[in-house]
């Protein structure tokens, strides 16, 4: 087949549509993607990029097609609402242009925020013939007014609207939490196009032998908590640093925090303010084939988000990457997340912005014997295997694929 791909973020930023891309080539499909310049999540373009924006037109196999965009900034709401717009913008003007003589099969959305991304996709199918399917991995407009980005309900309303026209052009809508598929169906006229998508662990996350990272330093019997992924305002980093307060005359505790995003700043310069540099290591962003030797580094894994209804229907694409590292979870969240942990077996949970909760839950896991961390990581593995199964998964939607395409 011939997948047209278009997604906002993009190799070499770090997301899951990147082991999707390089998936579908392996499979032997022909694969087109559309994209932004790459910004996420410093705000700030690629200085490789810029140096040579030619190195970054292919990649696993896939041409890459880059349109002009604003990058995010560090400028708050305004200049990520404008980079949104951009992209949109550039899109719709620049691909059809771009994609002259292409034709395809079918067009992929990759959707973890914004939903506008829908927009162009919507363009292309109906300029090319091609049936648009829509993988939804966060709710507009419900997390807009959950992170306080967007307070009038007159604008949400429209947002709602925009996010019914984009679904209701689309052949199939995929929702990467059953949770989600409820909330999907209040905005498609025929609720028989949604299906259930999760996220999987790319397989960079199920070796073995791993060789630690020389970022961390060693410290003779300590308990490493680590957080991996984006420094955002839904991961509720305040009350991670309450519960950090709270143990942080206990020697033994380190949180390990791997990655970045809007909010970096922000916690660097909290956990001065509270005196928490001697147990926290603010290591930055690593790319994925990294990652996995931060996680030999840790003891425990951590996964936050606020508490608002619409995060409790959100699996974090972190769970199933943690899951199948084979380490235990402490998990401050709601909803689906929390059940996912709870089915699996895999950790401690505690309710979203629990930070009392969240210190309890590590001193608990650090007092338990290694015996008993080893068989929560095991059934965590074991569970990864089982419901998040990255060969299954593929399989299932380049079913949906053929199916649509009729090839």
């Amino acid at each position: 087949m011939r997948i047209l791909i278009i997604s906002q973020y993009f190799w070499p930023e770090n997301f899951r549509i990147n082991d999707l891309t390089q998936e579908l080539v392996k499979r032997g499909h022909g694969v087109t993607v559309l994209t932004g310049i790459p910004n996420y999540p410093s705000g700030k373009v690629f200085a490789a990029f810029k140096t040579d924006r030619q190195a970054f037109g292919h990649y696993a196999g896939a041409k890459v097609f880059r349109v002009p965009m604003l990058a995010r900034g560090n400028g708050g709401s305004l200049r990520l609402l404008l980079n949104y717009l951009s992209f949109v913008l550039g899109a719709c003007f620049f691909a059809p242009w771009q994609l002259r003589g292409h034709s395809f099969d079918i067009v992929f959305v990759f959707e973890p925020s914004p939903v506008t991304v829908g927009l162009p996709a919507v363009l292309l199918g109906k300029l090319k013939r091609t049936p648009v399917v829509f993988w939804a991995l966060d709710l507009w407009p419900e997390t807009l007014a959950a992170v306080g980005a967007v307070r009038s309900p007159r604008i949400l309303t429209a947002i709602g609207y925009l996010v019914g026209f984009i679904y209701n052009r689309c052949a199939l809508v995929l929702g990467q939490s059953r949770g989600f598929l409820e909330n999907i169906a209040q905005y498609c006229v025929d609720p028989s196009k949604i299906r259930y998508f999760p996220s999987w662990a790319e397989d960079v996350f199920s070796q073995d032998e791993l060789k630690p990272a020389p970022e961390v330093p060693l410290k003779e019997g300590s308990f490493n908590v680590l957080f991996a992924g984006n420094v955002g305002v839904s991961q509720d980093f305040p009350a991670v640093l309450d519960a950090a307060e709270s143990l942080k005359h206990n020697p033994d505790i380190r949180w390990l925090i791997v990655g970045d995003g809007r909010m970096t700043d922000w916690l660097h310069a909290e956990v001065a303010r509270r005196g928490l540099k001697q147990c926290f290591l603010l290591l930055g962003r690593f790319p994925v084939e990294r990652m996995p030797s931060f996680y030999a580094q840790a003891d425990a894994l951590l996964v936050s988000l606020k508490r608002d209804p619409v995060f409790s229907l959100t699996i974090p694409g972190k769970v199933q990457s943690y899951l199948m590292v084979g380490l235990p979870l402490l998990g401050m969240l709601d909803g689906e997340g929390a059940n996912v942990i709870r089915s699996a077996e895999a950790g401690l949970i505690c309710p979203a912005g629990d930070a009392a909760g969240l210190a309890q839950s590590v001193l608990q896991l650090a007092a338990m014997p290694r015996v008993e961390r080893l068989r929560l990581g095991s059934n965590g593995r074991d569970y990864a295997i089982k419901e998040f199964n990255r060969e299954v998964l593929m399989a299932r939607l380049e079913g949906w694929f053929v199916e649509l395409a009729g090839v």
